[in-house]
């Protein structure tokens, strides 16, 4: 919790503001058992009318200063608790937007999302209750029994045994149910992936017919939470009616000591009805309290759970820049890679330069390494040993930024973002014009069937680009890579919704377009990568086979076989 409290820095005058006015509410609520002891002693047994509605005034003054107060102190509290959650789900998505891609395939995207939404909730939600209670109920407990000691030392005394029977019931309770707490929380998180698996993949769920099975493990998950929630809730029960039991007895014990006391005069009613008052007012401030501590566990269990988060590095960003060269954009020195939970390397061993203006092509069976080696280039993983330089430069000393910004990736799955189509284009150049981004659409093939929407640039893109084909969505995402012309451009398998003449087209418009550009290109098809100027054949992490198209046809048979499987599928395909 500590490193999250840097948050509250802009709050410090809500925070001490907030408990001082809650204290004073709790300074009134302990005046009115006083005054109600007056009212019986002065006023009902004197039968005197006129003090009893004086007095009946003040209890209503009382508690209209009390509500103010508390108001006063919920204003404050409301004020610091969602400035401060503000804040920290700000500085949480930042940071999280600068983890690199290996922390966050570690942390998982779900658990991500439910720390940034659920978990933040629950501090902030902690923090609001530590301003409006942490001070009322202690304050409220040890008021009480200052005031009952003051009224009678010896009838006191029950309340220095109630008092900590109550507390030692809390506290059993309370040592049970935290760790189930905290179980519970993890519980979310798998509830929380199902559910963006689910929604993520509803399509193929259908097409498989799954829904009745997905619709089970998400039951299942929900039922673990719904168990573990019960099973605290049954514990937690036994708090209220074994505490009223002990301060019952506590109330029965003072009525029938406090009966001894007034017989001999050495009490009166309206005390002993005070000191019945303190002891309801002591029980309820340690119920509060039990539940203030109940909301701290699951705040400090959410806190961890963030600062875990917070804990992690930074994607390290060295701060040279490349400068730009006719010399070799790219080279590999012998690089090697693996995942964090990986037994073995993805890549292994590779070596290779390509030239400013020329095109790269990655192939390679399902597996093989091909993605991994592109990711490698715009650093989103570092190598595990060798070597990736961009101009010269190893990208472990370049700034990120300013190398992302001159690479234009096309992931494997195309994702569009909601809004338009303008505002899908600009997001490589914010100032893109309507030119640079219609040639854009022009040279990835999409201009076709955009220039035939209503709205143009305007047409409205839902949700993951989900009211366009899996053709269109390709073009688009490769459109919006171009914009701006990148130095480098990494389409990882990005064409294969598109047929053979497309695909051919696209080819042709990068070579006549984007002639500075290096094309980094991943695809299936040998068709594809026949004109590109390298060729990398990937099998199992390694390069099988570096070359041109016909170097390689005549020296590497991994390289021959997907060529001749492809071009009999071909020839099959002609004849049927």
């Amino acid at each position: 919790m500590r490193p999250l409290l840097k948050y509250l820095k802009n709050y410090k005058k809500e925070l001490l503001l907030g408990p001082f006015f809650k204290l004073l509410e709790a300074i009134f609520e302990l005046m009115v058992p006083v005054v109600m002891a007056k009212i019986i002693d002065n006023g009902i047994a004197e039968n005197d009318s006129a003090y009893i509605l004086k007095m009946s005034g003040l209890i209503v003054l009382l508690g209209f200063c009390g509500l103010g107060f508390a108001l006063t102190c919920q204003f404050f509290a409301a004020r610091c608790a969602y400035g401060f959650g503000t804040e920290l789900r700000s500085a949480l998505y930042r940071h999280i937007s600068t983890l690199s891609y290996s922390s966050v395939d570690k942390i998982g995207a779900s658990s991500l999302v439910n720390r940034l939404t659920n978990d933040t909730n629950t501090v902030q939600n902690g923090v609001n209750m530590f301003i409006r209670l942490a001070t009322r109920s202690p304050f409220l407990v040890i008021g009480a029994a200052v005031m009952s000691v003051t009224i009678d030392l010896k009838l006191s005394l029950i309340f220095f045994v109630v008092a900590p029977l109550i507390s030692a019931v809390i506290f059993i309770i309370m040592r049970r149910t935290v760790p189930m707490y905290k179980k519970t929380q993890q519980r979310l998180d798998r509830a929380s992936t199902l559910t963006r698996e689910s929604l993520e993949g509803a399509r193929v769920i259908r097409a498989f017919s799954r829904q009745e099975e997905e619709i089970k493990e998400f039951s299942e998950a929900v039922d673990d939470i719904a168990d573990s929630s019960i099973s605290v809730g049954k514990i937690s029960a036994i708090l209220n009616p074994v505490a009223f039991m002990v301060m019952n007895l506590g109330i029965v014990a003072i009525l029938w000591f406090g009966g001894v006391r007034i017989d001999s005069g050495s009490l009166t009613q309206g005390e002993l009805t005070a000191f019945t008052n303190y002891m309801t007012q002591i029980l309820l401030a340690l119920l509060v309290l039990a539940n203030l501590i109940v909301i701290f566990t699951k705040a400090l269990a959410s806190a961890n759970r963030i600062s875990e988060v917070f804990a992690i590095p930074s994607e390290v960003s060295g701060d040279a820049e490349s400068a730009p060269s006719d010399d070799a954009v790219i080279e590999f020195r012998d690089v090697s890679f693996a995942y964090e939970t990986a037994g073995d390397h993805s890549v292994k061993n590779i070596s290779f330069s390509i030239n400013k203006g020329q095109m790269l092509g990655i192939i390679g069976g399902t597996g093989s390494g091909k993605s991994t080696l592109a990711r490698l280039i715009p650093r989103f993983y570092p190598a595990t040993s060798g070597q990736v330089l961009i101009n010269g430069t190893d990208v472990n000393e370049l700034d990120l930024v300013s190398l992302r910004r001159r690479i234009g990736v096309v992931p494997q799955k195309a994702v569009l973002f909601s809004g338009s189509i303008r505002e899908n284009m600009q997001w490589r150049k914010e100032n893109a014009s309507d030119a640079e981004i219609i040639s854009a659409l022009k040279t990835a093939q999409a201009w076709e069937f955009v220039s035939k929407m209503p709205d143009c640039l305007d047409s409205r893109v839902s949700q993951g680009g989900r009211n366009f084909s899996g053709g269109q969505r390709q073009r688009l995402s490769i459109a919006r890579a171009i914009v701006g012309s990148p130095d480098i451009l990494i389409l990882d398998d990005s064409t294969s919704a598109l047929d053979y003449a497309t695909d051919l087209k696209l080819r042709q418009a990068l070579r006549d377009d984007l002639s500075d550009t290096t094309v980094v290109m991943i695809s299936q098809r040998t068709t594809s990568l026949k004109d590109a100027d390298l060729i990398i054949v990937m099998d199992d992490g390694k390069a099988a086979g570096i070359g041109t198209n016909s170097q390689l046809l005549s020296s590497c048979e991994v390289y021959r076989e997907i060529y001749d499987s492809q071009m009999n599928e071909k020839e099959e395909n002609r004849n049927a």
